[in-house]
């Protein structure tokens, strides 16, 4: 399997980005990884992993251009068009990839994953899924910032999506899905949130979907579903909020085992606990974010990504060409439109 990397996107690239991608041909000698971004660069980035140059299965495309955050989203990929990013998605739309990986810009990377590799027909948009980490295991949440403005059909496709991704890539039978909102009644939210509701109920009844109707984000959190259905706004608003209070728990915890000799012998105690937890709440265990319903896999790598968040978003990217979501939205296509 070979996935592609955008060597020159994110914060830290692109030495982190080198970094982990060759941790991750280093480890799976089954993948092969294409580096894509400045060769002098990234063969600077090389050096400094250890070893004698590039491992045997990572190879190197020169681009001339890199994307930055000053870039009109819109727009970019077209004007830079020897940007990692564009030269990048260019090889996995021509098949010289299964999957492409870029911790750049998100605007830039939906406008040029949408018009380069394109949107499985009868899509209406694509989605970032997340997988979010709650008292369950981890949820699937869909969509967590590409669409701030929605459809009743978009919420009703980002439902579909979000449960082919729970199945598929993360293995769960039947997953149960949820419509984020203010209340479970029926009646709660605006008219978006109530006509999807009852949308979703029919999908449900007709056994496409296992809808469990509304949820709140504090059930959510708990494990109430595995898959949290939302516009982009609300869904990034969540987000941003879990990755908060998990922040601010960490500290909490930190400061609380510090005080004394007796809490840092507690600490001591529960030492594999507590780095299992903060292991659980860290972002860069899980990697990145799909793209769901483009025909290709894209992953959405965090803009601050370390080596081992880009390592891991291999893995995800691999994950993703395994599941063959394209296949399965083909298959189902015609449940997922709405006569509107």
């Amino acid at each position: 399997m070979k996935i592609i990397v955008d060597a020159m996107g994110g914060d830290h690239a692109p030495l982190e980005i080198v970094k982990g991608a060759v941790a991750a041909a280093r480890k799976r000698s089954d993948l092969t990884i294409v580096l894509v971004g400045k060769e002098e660069e990234v063969k600077k980035a090389a050096a400094q992993c250890g070893g004698k140059g590039l491992p045997g299965n990572v190879s190197l495309v020169n681009a001339t251009e890199v994307i930055d955050m000053h870039d009109d989203p819109a727009s970019a990929f077209k004007l830079k068009k020897d940007s990692s990013m564009t030269v990048g998605l260019n090889l996995l739309k021509s098949g010289e990839g299964d999957a492409f990986v870029s911790a750049g810009s998100t605007g830039a990377l939906l406008s040029a994953g949408t018009l380069l590799v394109k949107r499985v027909k009868g899509i209406r948009r694509a989605a970032m899924a997340p997988v979010v980490p709650n008292a369950k295991g981890g949820m699937v949440l869909v969509d967590c910032g590409a669409n701030a403005e929605c459809t009743v059909e978009y919420l009703v496709q980002f439902a579909y999506l979000g449960s082919f991704y729970a199945s598929k890539a993360m293995g769960l039978s039947n997953p149960r899905v949820g419509l984020l909102n203010i209340g479970s009644e029926d009646s709660k939210g605006d008219h978006l949130r109530q006509e999807a509701y009852q949308v979703l109920k029919e999908v449900g009844e007709n056994g496409r979907l296992h809808f469990i109707g509304n949820i709140e984000a504090k059930e959510a959190i708990k494990g109430g579903c595995d898959v949290v259905v939302a516009d982009g706004f609300s869904g990034n608003i969540m987000l941003k909020s879990i990755e908060g209070t998990a922040s601010f728990l960490g500290k909490e915890l930190k400061g609380m085992f510090m005080q004394g000799i007796k809490t840092k012998l507690a600490a001591l105690l529960v030492k594999d606990g507590l780095t299992a937890f903060k292991d659980r709440l860290n972002p860069d265990t899980i990697g990145g974010t799909p793209f769901l319903g483009l025909q290709k896999p894209v992953i959405k790598a965090h803009g601050a990504s370390s080596a081992r968040a880009i390592e891991n978003a291999v893995y995800q990217a691999e994950a993703a060409v395994k599941a063959d979501l394209a296949a399965e939205i083909e298959a189902n296509i015609n449940f997922m439109k709405l006569d509107r």
